[in-house]
């Protein structure tokens, strides 16, 4: 039914892809949850209010997400040969997928933390909570089954960078689907990428989805 696919090669650019989504996915983590945290306490009465530092990194946030991510990989090609010395490879497209996703994802964050009851923050601080004590017991684990709502969300997106990643150089299924699928008219190529592409994010979309029924059943 396949001709033209070697299947080793697909299921070698299967794990490209797998690798690129999974180190974005957690270095995206990592800094959009500290970026999102940012945004809502410094711009929260009841915790470290400060106007400057909101409207600095919020300038930022909205700068770097507003650029689509075909442009951004190209604006970052002179960053990632700097750091990486090459901007072909799985490796050399983290940088572009990590910065593309991480704003994304922090105003994500932003949005879980803003839907939590403000009169919860006034009760622990009424009992005493410092404010790092009310962040990290009170607010985060409020705000969880929507925090990890939009790290699924913008893992999914992940994927689909990958797939735009592949089209200058940056490996995994999109890379093949453009240099053995379109290039050479090889439909069946495209094909069985995509519908691998789709697998990830089909099991991705599951596993996330798990994760906030088990959150929510644990919080109620």
């Amino acid at each position: 039914m396949f001709p033209n696919v070697d299947w080793q090669i697909m299921m070698e650019q299967t794990w490209e892809t797998l690798y690129m989504t999974l180190v974005a996915g957690v270095a995206t983590f990592v800094i959009g949850l500290a970026l999102g945290l940012i945004l809502y306490i410094t711009n929260e009465s009841l915790l470290l209010k400060n106007r400057p530092i909101y409207v600095f990194v919020s300038a930022i946030v909205n700068v770097f997400r507003s650029i689509p991510f075909i442009i951004l990989i190209i604006l970052l090609i002179p960053f990632t040969l700097f750091l990486l010395g090459t901007m072909l490879g799985s490796t050399a497209a983290l940088p572009a997928l990590i910065i593309g996703a991480a704003p994304f994802y922090a105003r994500m964050v932003e949005l879980a933390l803003r839907e939590v009851d403000r009169g919860v923050i006034e009760a622990a601080e009424s009992m005493g909570a410092t404010k790092w004590q009310i962040i990290y017991k009170v607010l985060i684990p409020e705000a969880l089954p929507a925090i990890v709502s939009g790290l699924t969300v913008t893992i999914v997106a992940i994927v689909g960078y990958t797939a735009m990643a592949g089209v200058v150089g940056g490996g995994g299924l999109g890379n093949l689907a453009f240099l053995e699928g379109f290039q050479r008219s090889q439909n069946d190529v495209t094909f069985v990428a995509t519908v691998l592409i789709l697998i990830i994010v089909f099991v991705i979309q599951f596993i996330g989805d798990r994760l906030v029924t088990k959150i929510d059943k644990r919080s109620a």
